[in-house]
């Protein structure tokens, strides 16, 4: 029999907000949630008109989140889990507010816009019947999933350098002066928090690197730029880290890079080979074992792993990409949530990123801050 639907709700993400909408279409892609409540817009008016253009019904469209969590967890068919796609310091509020009611919660990253709010919210996760997924959606991708796999295997031999780098173009100019929206708060203290460019997009090469290898991040030196006048907050962050064990890397994020949309990139080098990969070629992965020829590997092609296979949909070839690998964190979620209202273990091949990666993506950030205000000094993770 085909699994009734998770009852879900959603928190911002109203018209003309981008990734509410790609959070909508990635709880679809597989059936696994159906949308049927949602506080969209702080501004009533919005979050009205949001969820009529949405097909809610006009009683399960809220104000306000408080009001939302509330009645919702009153309701015999209330919402069981919630989308989080709010500026990154309503984060916190949110959250706290549909846990302490037993809601599962799935945010956007980052976790919160300080460390003081992430250490907070991580007790009240602990503390709640309810379990916190973050969506980093690049963990998503079948080719990561390899990856990972053939680290943790040993095959690239002990792990000494780690690359990512993820430059975009969008901010090169002052957006955020000519109301664009998603510019506006990105490059506002107050709603984005202390970091920029290295929270916005850092955060995912942080998250991935940590992701694929397993490293835990123990020190790091950064230089945070903001090259456009005016600008509050970095728009450019260069990092050299040094992990538990001896490995050393090197993160590039930037969003004044003229000619890179998405790029974001990992590069593996162990004793006995090398991995890298591009998000924006994703159904590939380079692979050279040391000595010998650099080999192509293709998402669901030959020597393609279990865990890999389990995020492919359609044949080799058919090309998947960004929609598919964050439709995949939503379809991990509803697997854990399954089991866990059910009493029972979360399945051990079901992987997302916790509240605990939420935590370490924000102790990466503050790090960053203090050791550019440091002159790049070294400082602990």
């Amino acid at each position: 029999m085909r699994k009734k639907p998770i009852r879900l709700g959603m928190v911002g993400g109203g018209n003309d907000a981008f990734i509410g909408a790609v959070h909508r279409v990635a709880a679809r892609v597989d059936g696994e949630y159906e949308l049927i409540a949602g506080a969209l817009s702080s501004t009533p008016e919005k979050a009205r008109a949001s969820g009529a253009a949405l097909g809610l019904a006009a009683d399960r469209t809220y104000d306000d989140f408080k009001s939302m969590a509330i009645r919702e967890a009153k309701l015999k068919e209330g919402i069981e889990a919630v989308a989080i796609v709010t500026p990154n310091h309503m984060h916190a509020p949110v959250a706290r507010e549909f846990l302490r009611r037993g809601i599962h919660v799935i945010c956007d990253k980052p976790l919160t816009s300080t460390l003081a709010d992430a250490r907070k919210l991580v007790k009240v996760a602990e503390a709640s019947d309810a379990l916190f997924v973050l969506t980093h959606n690049y963990t998503g991708y079948p080719m990561i999933r390899q990856a990972r796999d053939m680290i943790t295997s040993g095959t690239l031999g002990d792990i000494r350098v780690v690359q990512a780098e993820y430059p975009q173009d969008w901010l090169t100019e002052a957006e955020e002066v000519n109301a664009n929206k998603q510019a506006e708060w990105r490059t506002d203290p107050a709603r984005s928090g202390a970091g920029g460019c290295i929270g916005d997009i850092g955060t995912h090469a942080f998250n991935l690197l940590s992701f694929v290898t397993g490293l835990d991040a123990e020190s790091l030196s950064a230089d945070l730029q903001s090259f456009v006048s005016g600008r509050q907050l970095d728009d450019n962050a260069h990092v050299m880290l040094r992990f538990k064990g001896g490995a050393r890397g090197m993160l590039w994020s930037s969003q004044v890079a003229p000619g890179n949309e998405n790029a974001l990139k990992i590069r593996v080098y162990g004793s006995k080979g090398g991995l890298e990969w591009a998000q924006e070629d994703p159904n590939y992965l380079w692979y050279t074992p040391f000595g010998e020829p650099k080999r192509l590997l293709t998402r669901g092609g030959a020597g393609a792993t279990p865990s890999a296979n389990r995020m492919t949909r359609t044949p080799g070839g058919h090309p998947e990409g960004y929609l598919e690998a964050f439709a995949n964190i939503y379809t991990e979620a509803a697997a854990a949530i399954r089991s866990y209202v059910a009493g029972e273990p979360i399945p051990s091949d079901v992987q997302f990123p916790t509240i605990q990666d939420g935590l370490r993506g924000v102790q990466f950030i503050d790090a960053c801050v203090k050791s550019s205000q440091r002159n790049a000094a070294w400082v602990v993770v």
